[in-house]
Parts: C-alpha cells; sequence; structure tokens
C-alpha cells in the first residue's frame, strides 16, 4: 500500500534518512500471510485468490476500498466476493485524506457506507491508511485526534479499527501502540528478523509476485489472528512444500525487484519541506552537487527505484542532478492511487493506444506505470495513471 503505499512522495527528514538495515538472510523466510489489493491490481478473480492460497500460504487479503470523501476502489466488491469464494480471510482498507477531526468523521462514514456496500462483512478490520501530504502538514497530536475520530466511527459500522503507516511514520508523526499497528517497512534484505513483532503485522514487501497473477503486490507477516477475525486460521495449504519454496524466493529477491526499477516519465513541481542533498547520481554515496534548503521548489522529469530509496532527476543547466524522496517504499510501476498522479477513468471503447495517445505517452509506458503490461485487458471504469 499504492501502501506505498510510502507510496505519496513526500520529502520529510524522516523519509528521506529512513535507515535501511544489512541482516544477514537466514533459513526463516518473513511469511506472505496477508496481500493486499486495490485498482491498481486490476480485477483479481477467485483462481488467482486459489493460486495464493494454496502454493504461498496467504491467509488473509485486506482490499482498498475508498479514499478521501468520494473516491470508491471498482473493483472492491468483486475482490471481497472472490477472496471470500477461496476461502481466505477478508478486510479492507480507507486510503485518508483528512486533515481534520470533522473531515475525519466524514471520511470514516463514507468508507463504512462504501465497505457495506460492497460487501465487507460486519467484524472485519476497516483500515485507515494513513500516508498522505494531508496528514505530513499536520502535527502528531492532530493526526492522533484525526485517527482515533477515524476509528471510533468505523466502529459504528461494526467494524474492527486499526491504522496502516510507514515504519518513518510510526510513532513520529502519529502514535502507533503496541499489540495494534499494520507498519510498512521494506529492508534492504528480508530475513527472518521481524521488525514490528509488537504490531498486528508488518509489510515487508510491496513488489511480491505471484504464479498466475500479473505485477508486484504488498506482502504482509501476520504476528497474531487480528486480521483473521481474531479465529484460527482455518486456511490449509494444499502444497506446502511449494509454500516453503515460494515464501524463501519472496524473501530473496524482494528488494532486487524494488531496486531494477527503470526509469520512468515523472514531470512533477516539489517544494522541499527540509534540506536536501542533490547528488551526482542515484547513490547517497555520490558527490553532492549542493545541498538545497528547506523551500526550495524542484522540478522533476523522471523517477527511479534505486539503492533502498526512490530517487527524481532533476534537469540542471550542465546535467542532471538526484534527489532521495524517500525510501524504497515510495515505489514507482505499483504506487497507490495515494499519491500525487493524474488519473484517467478507462472508457467503453477505450484501448492502451487510444489512452497513451491522448496523453502523450506510449502504450508500454502508460502499461508500465500502472504496473500492467499492454497486453492486459483494461475495462470501463478503471483508472490509469496517466501523469
Amino acid at each position: 500500500m499504492n501502501k506505498y503505499k510510502l507510496k505519496a512522495p513526500i520529502l520529510t527528514a524522516g523519509a528521506i534518512f529512513m535507515a535501511f538495515l544489512m541482516v544477514n538472510v537466514t533459513s526463516n523466510a518473513a511469511r506472505m500471510d496477508m496481500v493486499d489489493v486495490s485498482n491498481n491490481n486490476g480485477y483479481m478473480s477467485t483462481a488467482e485468490y486459489v493460486s495464493m492460497r494454496n502454493e504461498f500460504g496467504v491467509k488473509a487479503v485486506t482490499v482498498k476500498i475508498s479514499e478521501g470523501g468520494t473516491y470508491k476502489d471498482p473493483y472492491a466488491a468483486s475482490n471481497i466476493a472472490n477472496v471470500q469464494a477461496a476461502g481466505l480471510y477478508i478486510n479492507g482498507y480507507h486510503f485518508a485524506r483528512y486533515a481534520t477531526k470533522a473531515q475525519a468523521i466524514a471520511e470514516a462514514d463514507f468508507a463504512g457506507q462504501t465497505a457495506k456496500a460492497a460487501g465487507l462483512p460486519v467484524g472485519a478490520v476497516l483500515a485507515t491508511d494513513v500516508e498522505a501530504e494531508e496528514q505530513n502538514n499536520q502535527s502528531k497530536a492532530t493526526n492522533d485526534a484525526n485517527n482515533k475520530a477515524f476509528m471510533q466511527e468505523i466502529e459504528k459500522f461494526g467494524y474492527r479499527t486499526d491504522i496502516y503507516t510507514s515504519g518513518s511514520w510510526a510513532n513520529n508523526k502519529m502514535t502507533v501502540k503496541s499489540k495494534t499497528g499494520w507498519i510498512a517497512a521494506y529492508p534492504y534484505v528480508v530475513s527472518g528478523k521481524n521488525w514490528y513483532s509488537n504490531n498486528h503485522a508488518w509489510q515487508w514487501s510491496p513488489t511480491a509476485k505471484f504464479r498466475i497473477s500479473y505485477g508486484g503486490f504488498d506482502v504482509s507477516q501476520l504476528n497474531d489472528n487480528y486480521y483473521t477475525a481474531g479465529q484460527k486460521s482455518t486456511v490449509k495449504p494444499t502444497n506446502k512444500g511449494a509454500v516453503k519454496v515460494n515464501n524463501k524466493k519472496a524473501n530473496k529477491h524482494a528488494y532486487k525487484k524494488s531496486a531494477s526499477s527503470k526509469w520512468i516519465k515523472e514531470t512533477k513541481t516539489y517544494t522541499l519541506n527540509t534540506a536536501v542533498k542533490l547528488h551526482t547520481s542515484t547513490s547517497t554515496s555520490s558527490n553532492t552537487i549542493t545541498i538545497l534548503p528547506a523551500g526550495t521548489t524542484v522540478k522533476t522529469d523522471q523517477a527511479i527505484i534505486q539503492g533502498g530509496y526512490r530517487w527524481v532527476r532533476q534537469p540542471r543547466f550542465n546535467g542532471y542532478g538526484y534527489l532521495a524522496t524517500g525510501p524504497a517504499s515510495n515505489t514507482l510501476e505499483y504506487v497507490k492511487s495515494g499519491a500525487t498522479h493524474t488519473y484517467y477513468t478507462v472508457k467503453s471503447g477505450d484501448s492502451w493506444w487510444t489512452i497513451a495517445q491522448r496523453n502523450g505517452l506510449s502504450m508500454t509506458t502508460l502499461a508500465s506505470q500502472n504496473g500492467k503490461s499492454i497486453y492486459t485487458t483494461i475495462y470501463p471504469g478503471q483508472r490509469l495513471v496517466v501523469r
């Protein structure tokens, strides 16, 4: 999560200088207990979820329900139905845009109503995904008050609640108490070490691959039964040998897949919230061209995941400068809709070619920045990132 997401490229000291621990790979692989999906993953069939369960040991799926006060994920209902048909536990999340208590309550009412309409069962978790610029601009106390208001309102719909955020934001931008929380942190090397064993769940990769599903997925290890309805899981993989092999493979390649991203077009203007080093290349050990002070406006043309960080490129009069917008959790190809992007809603008769031509892109670029290929079927109502 596009929990990112994290997914939103916000230039904060906490995000830019988040430490990536170097640990040795052990025989104990981080587990793929839970997967979260959104509109960016497109339509997901029951067969895909059965494959996740049987071959990878997935127990639960958390689907995007809504965002802000108006956006409803068009795939929420089908995801919920197909996850349940596959015999997996089902939960949901709402991408938060609130900055005040009143907005938090309004978004909770919208999320709760949308979840009910999509078929999310009573008793499931409906988490608040807190990682956007709106929360970055608030104090910790304000975020805490807003999160509390949101979760109290959600409980009125019969759902349980939780907070999803990045490791760099937890107990920095907001309070995430022990025995609560779903924390995203993508280590340089995944190992048997559980970074967030005191929280409900640890999301350890945004790029996991499943055999019959296209693209990368956010995967999490569950530390208790909170996301499986407080019950002992009855989900039994049919191929335990495959589960063991696939989990180890996911651990081994989780960071490598993220790090091997290609440059993508990203024409944006950033205003720095803190002083940032402008480097000669996409490496924190490369030479520093200059230190850009807080308040500096930076125009960029491309972005890439490299060396554990998300980098953007700044055209300069004599070449380029490179600066980190945060950890590699700010993904590119599989970015969640919480990031600052321009979207296009697919209409009947549209194709990759017509949409790409309309937005000045190649079909390949359009497809890749949405985590898909030009051979992936698109559907009316689907939202695609075009900028």
